[in-house]
């Protein structure tokens, strides 16, 4: 059976299948890992994007911006906007030089008007005013003597009032189609019924039974709106836009198109709705504060492109301003997609739509969870990040011969290797019965019953157990971001706490977290864990407590020391913490008697210096001089490495 498959682009119509959480969590978990707070590493998910497991990118809210940017600059690098008005003037000349074409024309041929005529023609048209609206005005009482001339001023009178009602009303373009006169009546009837509804909302009444109605009646002339406030922002916008289209032109422009403007709608009701509207508005609250746009392009464009191109500059703003910080990525659910997808593409759409569901996908699958309405890692999730974290690590250490090695004696554990050796003097008495009868048996043929001899006796070996007890020191100072040390050093952390739990489980293991002074932190904070703002590397502090922790452990006992810096701090005998920096002499002073109190317990310190520099480097050499321990000069990239190579190698 042949199976046809049959592929298309995406259009925004297509089902978008749920977001998988888990890996979305994973390329969470570093941001997480950093901060702490589950927020702040969602706006910085949703702002440089994600790839989905099949490998494609969601496109970030950075990317978005950018790319509206980038269209912006595109609009204003395109185009001259004062071709507007030097559009509108030239055909106003054009319409004249035709006229006084036709009038010299009508002067020279026999029967045509008298040279009287013709000269107070010529005269009435020389003294036109200069300014735009003064000429269309005096051309609008004019007694042509051009049909023509006369016919084409018309059709650019009527050309300029259904560019100017399309500039303000471009969201409604599509559906008004010709502006015929019924299309301006029934517009005009639409503003009155609208403001109506918006005197009303002014005095506080309820309108939501006359908004249905007012939708009834004109909805196929209004974009998708469910509500009068969403409208209102929809025309807010349209009257921002043509506000900015103003405030764009030079000064003498302005005002000769907002004189034309005026005329043009002056004995249209259409016009006077238009002003009514405009006071609505703005009691209401949504007066248009239009921006100015710098255009340096030289293609021209016409009054009805300029309404349809500060429309589109209002929205990319509007859209920007909204993508720069969304409270949440619920919050991205509010955006219109379809006109994100008329200004970016359908692939854009569809990221936004992804990332709207952020949160609530993390949530369904049990990653995070909402706790006095704040977002937190759930337990799932931080054995998530703990494994990631470990796995990271230990693919590093692919081909490092670490791995699964017998020992060459039997152990003392608990734990069958399901393999047996004749008994020897001194081990422990784990005797295989099946094996032990078997010998004898074969010794001493089938004769019953059966009698056992020493040399028969077979015992079953043991798993050689290791007991260790480790303290981690990790160090929080200010110091550690600053140098790029922190996240690694973490990573190891939350790793090492990963492999101990789940492959030595009866090991123990705390973690000390220090700074100006020194705190134990548990394993189900530490991926919440940041650092802290104050001064101070206490690191006696941190042996201290390290030393308290490991008091009474068995087997081997050692301290992981964590840090980028030498001991700036310790804690005086009165409780108090002294600081210093550079470092004081009381201060190593103190370190190293707590060093020395650790090697008398037979603590082992062993240190992973980041960042070392030559007086860190000779206090080191101090510690290992009195403890014996090892010390590993590392960087942030290698530091995994050598923490868990090390601890596995003293664990065997």
């Amino acid at each position: 059976m042949t199976m046809r498959f049959n592929y298309s682009k995406w259009d925004g119509s297509q089902n978008v299948e749920d977001l998988d959480a888990a890996s979305i969590f994973d390329q969470l978990s570093d941001s997480l890992l950093y901060n702490g707070d589950v927020s702040s590493a969602l706006r910085e998910l949703m702002s440089k994007g994600f790839t989905r497991p099949d490998g494609t990118r969601v496109d970030g809210l950075s990317e978005m911006i950018d790319n509206l940017r980038s269209r912006r600059s595109q609009l204003l690098g395109s185009y001259d906007l004062s071709s507007v008005y030097e559009s509108i003037a030239g055909k106003v000349g054009e319409v004249i030089e035709e006229e006084i074409a036709a009038i010299d024309a009508s002067e020279a041929s026999p029967g045509g008007i008298s040279s009287d005529v013709a000269n107070g023609k010529r005269l009435e048209l020389s003294a036109l005013p200069d300014d735009l609206p003064g000429r269309m005005r005096g051309l609008r009482g004019y007694d042509f003597v051009s049909e023509s001339a006369k016919m084409h001023f018309e059709k650019l009178v009527d050309e300029l009032r259904n560019q100017l009602i399309e500039s303000n009303f471009s969201q409604m373009k599509q559906a008004l189609g010709q502006t015929s006169p019924a299309d301006m009546q029934r517009m005009t009837q639409m503003l009155g019924a609208l403001n109506q509804l918006l005197e009303k909302r002014a005095a506080g009444q309820d309108t939501a039974e006359d908004f249905e109605e007012f939708m009834d009646e004109f909805g196929d002339m209004l974009p998708r709106v469910a509500s009068l406030d969403e409208l209102l922002e929809v025309m807010a916008r349209q009257a921002e836009a043509m506000s900015s289209f103003m405030a764009s032109l030079d000064p003498e422009q302005r005002a000769e198109l907002a004189s034309l403007f005026s005329d043009l709608l002056a004995d249209l009701d259409l016009g006077w709705q238009l002003d009514r509207l405009g006071s609505n508005l703005n009691q209401l609250g949504f007066s248009p504060g239009g921006q100015q746009f710098g255009f340096r392009g030289d293609q021209s464009m016409s009054l009805g492109e300029a309404g349809e191109m500060f429309s589109e500059l209002s929205a990319i703003d509007s859209l920007e301003a909204f993508l720069r910080n969304p409270s949440n990525p619920g919050a991205l659910a509010e955006v219109d997609l379809d006109q994100v997808s008329d200004m970016l593409g359908p692939d854009a759409a569809k990221s936004l739509k992804e990332l709207a569901k952020l949160a609530k996908s993390l949530e369904e699958g049990g990653l995070i969870d909402q706790r006095e309405g704040y977002l937190r890692i759930s337990p799932k999730g931080l054995r998530r990040i703990a494994d990631k974290a470990l796995n990271e690590l230990f693919k590093r250490l692919n081909g490092s011969g670490l791995g699964e090695h017998q020992a060459t004696s039997s152990g003392y554990g608990v734990d069958l290797e399901y393999q047996t050796k004749p008994y020897e003097y001194g081990d422990n008495f784990n005797l295989s019965i099946e094996r032990t009868l078997r010998n004898a048996s074969m010794r001493q043929g089938q004769s019953t019953p059966i009698r056992l001899s020493p040399e028969d006796f077979e015992i079953e070996r043991t798993e050689q157990l290791l007991s260790s007890a480790t303290v981690l020191l990790l160090d929080l100072s200010l110091s550690m971001p600053l140098r790029d040390n922190f996240l690694p050093a973490k990573k190891v952390a939350v790793a090492l706490s990963s492999l101990i739990s789940s492959k030595f489980p009866r090991d123990y293991f705390s973690l000390i977290g220090f700074s100006e002074v020194a705190r134990e932190l548990t394993l189900a904070e530490l991926p919440t864990v940041t650092w802290d703002y104050v001064y101070g590397t206490n690191i006696q502090h941190a042996l201290a407590l390290a030393r308290v922790n490991l008091k009474g452990r068995d087997g081997n006992r050692q301290i992981l020391l964590v840090t980028d810096g030498e001991p700036t701090a310790h804690v005086m005998e009165d409780g108090e913490v002294f600081f210093s920096y550079p470092p004081a002499a009381e201060t190593l002073q103190a370190t190293l008697a707590e060093v020395r109190r650790c090697t008398k317990e037979r603590i082992v310190i062993n240190s992973f210096v980041l960042d070392a520099n030559d007086y860190l480097k000779r206090f080191m050499d101090k510690m290992i001089s009195i403890n014996g321990g090892r010390v590993f000069y590392t960087s942030s990239d290698e530091l995994g490495d050598f923490v868990l190579v090390d601890f596995l190698k003293q664990r065997r």
